[in-house]
């Protein structure tokens, strides 16, 4: 059985769209980024912490880990505290380029694989006011860079390079290989 270590309706939907079946059992980690920690080693960080903390309770199963991270000017972006941080993520990152990682963990038979994704991000300029329109919808706030890529925030984004399920939180294509290479799939 594939447990996922997330209680993320983002990851499951994207689970269950590509026919991989699981249970979900959400790890309980502190997902705050350690001091000169780079954005790939955070989001794969926390990605292990997590699939390891359910590793431990349920030993006979594959546990599966996963940690997004927005990343602009090497400032790791993660969920917003508040409104005002929100406005602060998306000023930030209207009319730039940005990158999304998502760091992937998978726990089984003994072994721990560590992988991650990243996707560069364009997004066009927002205006002030679009941007407390968006804050307003609530849609940014449990999201790393405060958007959604597959909700409202689509309008601001006419480019991104590589994969488009990582930047809506978690790579599917790299979680199937690490599935198929541990004999899961």
């Amino acid at each position: 059985m594939l447990v996922l270590a997330s209680a993320s309706p983002r990851r499951q939907e994207l689970l269950h769209k590509a026919g991989i079946s699981f249970e979900v059992q959400p790890a309980n980690v502190p997902e705050d980024p350690l001091p000169a920690e780079t954005a790939k080693d955070c989001a794969e960080r926390l990605a292990r912490d997590k699939a390891l903390a359910i590793a431990k309770q349920r030993p006979n199963d594959a546990v599966l880990g996963a940690d997004t991270v927005v990343v602009i000017d090497n400032q790791i972006l993660g969920k917003p505290v508040d409104v005002a941080d929100a406005q602060k993520m998306l000023s930030m990152l209207s009319g730039r380029e940005h990158e999304v990682i998502t760091g992937v963990c998978l726990v089984a038979g003994g072994k721990t694989v560590l992988s991650s994704e990243s996707t560069s991000v364009t997004m066009s300029e927002i205006s002030p006011e679009e941007i407390t329109r968006y804050v307003a919808s609530r849609e940014p706030m449990d999201k790393a860079g405060a958007y959604a890529i597959q909700g409202i925030a689509s309008r601001w984004i006419p480019r991104i390079e590589g994969d488009y399920s990582n930047v809506v939180g978690l790579p599917v294509a790299l979680v199937y290989r690490m599935l198929r290479q541990a004999g899961l799939k």
